[in-house]
């Protein structure tokens, strides 16, 4: 895959946010090489293309929560309001209203990023089925065992009593 910007560096931008992978908008502003009140002015002048579950405002408590996450400054010319995040649908969305060609070879990338985290994911979660049942197998393999241990120990006990009887 070749792009414009590491795929590593788009996934470092990728935060779960209300149970939803989302892009900061400073951080898809910077990846697309525009302001971020641009992108914000672009989207709000389109914002019949972006329902609440394609972007959202962060709360303030979301956003202090990030922020100690991320570091992000507190600096001097800092935001005047609190960030958008887009999701993945969101993002998509984003290369419709910039429409140039950085916007567009970027969200491919980005697209490919999203896609890939979804394929982890769900290797992931195959993974922890299988080791789950493997567990349950081992742990009814051990009743089994300790039931034939109990076994053998009552076998030789009766042994025992008749050698000595």
């Amino acid at each position: 895959m070749d792009s414009l910007i590491p795929v590593e560096v788009i996934e470092r931008k990728i935060f779960l946010i209300r149970s939803q992978r989302v892009m900061l908008d400073a951080d898809l502003a910077e990846l697309y090489g525009v302001e971020t009140r641009s992108l914000v002015q672009a989207v709000k002048r389109n914002s019949e293309r972006f329902p609440p579950d394609f972007m959202f405002q962060l709360s303030q408590e979301e956003f202090e929560s990030l922020r100690s996450q991320i570091v992000i400054s507190k600096g001097k010319g800092g935001r005047r309001y609190l960030p958008y995040v887009f999701t993945e649908q969101g993002v998509a969305m984003l290369s419709s209203v910039l429409n140039s060609q950085r916007a567009i070879e970027v969200n491919i990338t980005i697209m490919r990023v999203f896609v890939r985290l979804r394929q982890i994911m769900v290797t992931h979660r195959v993974l922890a089925e299988k080791l789950g049942e493997l567990e349950e197998r081992i742990q009814d393999h051990d009743e089994q065992i300790t039931d034939i241990f109990e076994a053998i120990r009552q076998l030789m006990a009766r042994l025992l009593s008749q050698n000595e009887k």
